[in-house]
């Protein structure tokens, strides 16, 4: 069964860290792009980050703080989120490629991101 597992979220402080992880089971996510994508509450899902063979990508509100990277041999790829602000506190998902969040017919559960004194 194909299926990617989000993990690693929780409760920050603003301008802490946290790394989230997306762990692939039933298929080799070495040569697929992998998406994060985020759903903040009351707001529709978008795009953070992705990572393919190309490179990487992050959407505006994030880059310089956010960064993506894929550990091949875990099977797994990592968002590592540094000086988190209240605004990131979304649920965070990965998916494979990187397409318009609308095009996506299933998501994961996610994991909770808060950020918050």
């Amino acid at each position: 069964q194909v299926q990617l597992v989000e993990s690693g979220g929780g409760l920050v402080q603003p301008g802490g860290s946290l790394r989230l992880s997306c762990a692939a089971s039933g298929f080799t996510l070495d040569y697929y792009a992998i998406g994060w994508f985020r759903q903040a509450p009351g707001k529709e899902r978008e795009g953070v980050s992705c990572i393919s063979i190309s490179g990487t990508y992050y959407a505006d509100s994030v880059k310089g703080r956010f960064t993506i990277s894929r550990d091949n041999a875990k099977n797994t790829v990592y968002l590592q989120m540094n000086s988190l602000k209240p605004e990131d506190t979304a649920v965070y998902y990965c998916a494979i490629d990187c397409r318009d969040p609308n095009e996506y017919d299933y998501w994961g559960q996610g994991t909770q991101v808060i950020v918050s004194s």
